[in-house]
């Protein structure tokens, strides 16, 4: 099987996306404003290549979060981070969206 999402190939991180997605409008916005902590974890190219992204898709894209701002950076975050911090940051988000709260919930 072929996976077509660049998060297909890992079960978490497709779990957590798959369930972000069917999430309410404000559940989202709590997850983008998560995931945009990462920011303090990847480095400054990586911010950089992500600005490239949202440039390129911003409102222009098909996937489902390339019409919110907020959520097409954060989800870019996660995509461009380490393997390493981004098994985490999906763990932490896959929790807090199955508990429905992301308080207290850090990168």
């Amino acid at each position: 099987m072929i996976n077509k999402r660049w998060y297909d190939s890992d079960p978490i991180l497709k779990e957590a996306l798959e369930l972000l997605r069917l999430s309410p409008d404000d559940t989202k916005s709590e997850a983008a404003e998560f995931m945009l902590k990462l920011q303090e974890q990847v480095a400054g190219e990586v911010i950089e290549h992500v600005y490239e992204i949202i440039n390129t898709y911003q409102g222009k894209g098909n996937r489902w979060y390339d019409n919110d701002p907020m959520m097409l950076k954060g989800v870019e975050l996660l995509r461009n981070a380490p393997a390493s911090i981004q098994r985490v940051a999906a763990l932490k988000l896959l929790l807090a969206l199955e508990k429905k709260s992301f308080e207290g919930v850090e990168i």
